[in-house]
C-alpha cells in the first residue's frame, strides 16, 4: 500500500467512526427525551386526570367549545401534555380561531406532535397526538393563518399551561428565550 492509499483508508475510517458517534448521540438524545417525557400506567393516569381529561386524552373525546380553560387564554407561556408534561405548543403561536378551542399555527416541538389519519364521523380528518404519552390532543386543519396555513385545534383537557414566569422553575427553561427575544 502506498502512502496515499493509507491516508485515504484512515480518512474513511475516521469519517465512518464520526458518523457512528453522531448517530449514537442522536439516538441518545431521543432516548433521553423518552425518559424525560414518559407515559404513566393506566391506573396512575386515571388517578391523576379528571374524568373529562381522561375521556379526551385516552378515549379520543372532544370537549365542549367555549367552556374550556384555555380557549381564551392570552397569557404568555407554553402548553404541555397533561399526562406526560412534554412541551407541545407556545402562546406565541396561538391565535383566535373563533372555534372555542385553543388554536395554534404550529407545534412548539415538531417531534412531540404526531399526525394520524382519522376517519371517524364519516369524514377524513388529521388527528394529532402527543409522541411520548400518546394522548389525543385534537385535530389539525389546513385553514389556519399565515405563515403555516395550519390550525391545530386542541382540547384544553389535553393540556397544562405553564406561564412564562414559571418555565425555569417547572423545568422548561430552554423555552424562555422565545419570550425574551426582542423582535428584529
Amino acid at each position: 500500500m502506498n502512502r496515499s492509499s493509507i491516508l485515504s483508508s484512515l480518512f474513511a475510517m475516521l469519517l465512518i467512526s464520526q458518523l457512528l458517534v453522531t448517530g449514537a448521540e442522536a439516538d441518545g438524545n431521543k432516548s433521553a427525551m423518552a425518559e424525560r417525557w414518559t407515559r404513566p400506567g393506566d391506573e396512575q393516569i386515571r388517578q391523576m386526570l379528571t374524568p373529562e381529561q381522561y375521556r379526551v386524552t385516552q378515549e379520543e373525546a372532544t370537549e365542549r367549545p367555549f367552556s374550556n380553560p384555555y380557549w381564551n387564554n392570552k397569557a404568555n407561556g407554553i402548553y404541555v401534555d397533561v399526562v406526560s408534561g412534554e412541551p407541545l405548543f407556545s402562546s406565541k403561536d396561538k391565535f383566535k380561531s373563533g372555534t372555542g378551542w385553543p388554536s395554534f399555527t404550529r407545534p412548539l416541538v415538531d417531534d412531540h406532535v404526531l399526525k394520524k389519519s382519522d376517519w371517524a364521523w364519516g369524514m377524513r380528518r388529521t388527528e394529532v397526538r402527543s409522541r411520548y404519552a400518546d394522548s389525543h390532543l385534537g385535530h389539525v386543519f389546513e385553514d389556519g393563518p399565515k405563515p403555516t396555513g395550519l390550525r391545530y385545534c386542541i382540547n384544553s383537557a389535553s393540556l397544562r399551561f405553564i406561564p412564562v414566569e414559571q418555565l425555569e422553575a417547572k423545568g422548561y427553561g430552554e423555552f424562555l428565550e422565545q419570550f425574551t427575544m426582542k423582535p428584529q
